[in-house]
């Protein structure tokens, strides 16, 4: 296929579009919900599970930042797949990626219907979910610049609100809330930054937007590092003032361990800014959600593994409106009937998979192309194979069961199309 006959994307994020897109993937369920089970899990040592799964995003990021440095196209490691690698391994990383993110997605949506519910009690969770998805479905319509702008609004929020919970809370911190620190050894630490890895995973969206990106080159790569390191510090010092305010335990009590913390505090508003906080974190991650299926579902529609009419561009607004509107009812049913819950379990393996193949094609990049040494994607690809290793073989069963799934309909789309 010859890219230069096709109409393509508009290149219009820059930098600053890109960290905002990049954080608001981040900043989501991760924070506000997957730190009180690592406490469970670790006590307070998850802090150093934390850095752990911190350090192996990282070597995943550059990894990905490298490869859509050179490759800058719609898809990110579903076309590095197909053009370091082979049909297989690219089709298998962007049908992982559609079904994981298409889960989640679902859950975000009800997870801002719940948090939002608590702020404005005027209508059920469920009603504000669907207008959210609605509301995000038709601002993606409108141009990447445009959901651009409304998501470094979202992510704003978020940031503010989160910095506000730890200046709130340094004169609050008990050091005996750090005692014992390690209670379940190297093991909790080790499960702990399995659990914690998935928190960091949004960076890749930055990379499955490339084709959108004002001087890819450049910016990607610097985007994928700014978001990166930002959301470790960020994550770290919200950590250590939760365990230092309420303590593991307590942390590992409740689902939303963060409100927890605020409802703690004393600082004046400090428990409706988290609501908040909570709100437009999840309205981000869902943004960015819609954002990245859809370009993903183009990239596949290119290479004929998914329908054709996928790879329409719309003429004025240069977007994939007809996969962003596919992705918006897709989320928009999980988010009625609810998602089902070995999808869900499996996507913990999916994403794993998606990673290892990132790094792979990396690994497979010539020389001149490498901008971080070999030994990056090497260790990105250990850290990925060691946490897959620790999952319970139910998820990986149900992991596997989902990519055979795919392949059965690639093959039977193929033999009709």
């Amino acid at each position: 296929m010859d890219r230069k006959e096709e109409k393509g994307l508009l290149r219009s994020l820059t930098l600053k579009d890109a960290v905002g897109v990049g954080l608001g993937a981040i900043i989501g369920a991760g924070i506000f919900v997957v730190t009180g089970i690592a406490a469970g899990v670790s006590g307070p040592a998850f802090i150093i599970g934390l850095l752990v799964a911190g350090l192996i995003a990282t070597f995943n990021a550059l990894s990905s930042a490298q490869l859509a440095a050179n490759y800058p196209h719609s898809g990110g490691t579903y076309e590095y797949g197909y053009i370091l690698l082979n049909p297989s391994l690219g089709f298998s990383a962007g049908w992982m990626f559609l079904i994981s993110k298409l889960t989640a997605a679902g859950v975000v949506a009800l997870g801002f219907g719940s948090y939002f519910h608590q702020l404005l009690p005027i209508a059920s969770p469920i009603t504000f979910s669907v207008v959210a998805v609605i509301f995000l479905t038709a601002a993606n319509y409108f141009g990447v610049k445009k959901a651009g702008k409304l998501n470094f609004l979202i992510v704003t929020i978020t940031l503010l609100t989160l910095l506000y919970l730890v200046f709130s809370g340094i004169s609050q911190v008990n050091p005996e809330n750090f005692k014992p620190f390690a209670p379940f050894g190297i093991s909790g630490i080790a499960e702990a930054a399995a659990l914690l890895f998935f928190a960091f995973t949004g960076y890749a969206r930055i990379a499955t937007l490339a084709e959108e990106v004002v001087e890819p080159k450049r910016t990607i790569p610097r985007a994928i590092i700014i978001t990166t390191i930002t959301a470790i510090i960020l994550y770290l010092a919200i950590s250590i003032i939760a365990i230092g305010v309420i303590g593991a335990e307590q942390m590992a009590l409740s689902i939303s361990p963060l409100q927890v913390v605020a409802n703690a505090l004393s600082t004046p508003g400090v428990s409706i800014a988290i609501t908040i906080g909570a709100s437009t974190a999840m309205l981000g991650v869902l943004l960015s959600q819609i954002l990245g299926i859809s370009r993903m579902m183009l990239a596949m529609g290119r290479r004929n593994d998914l329908p054709p009419f996928f790879k329409t561009i719309h003429k004025r607004y240069q977007i994939p409106h007809i996969g962003i509107f596919i992705t918006g009812g897709i989320i928009l049913l999980l988010s009625i009937i609810g998602s089902f819950e070995f999808i869900v379990r499996a996507a913990t393996f999916t994403i794993l998979l998606y990673y290892s193949i990132t790094n792979i094609a990396a690994i497979k990049q010539p020389r001149s192309e490498r901008m971080y040494g070999r030994l990056v994607p090497v260790l990105g690809l250990i850290g990925c194979l060691a946490m897959s290793v620790s999952l319970p073989l139910n998820v990986i069963a149900s992991g596997v069961g989902l990519l055979l799934i795919g392949f059965v309909v690639r093959f039977l789309f193929h033999r009709i199309s």
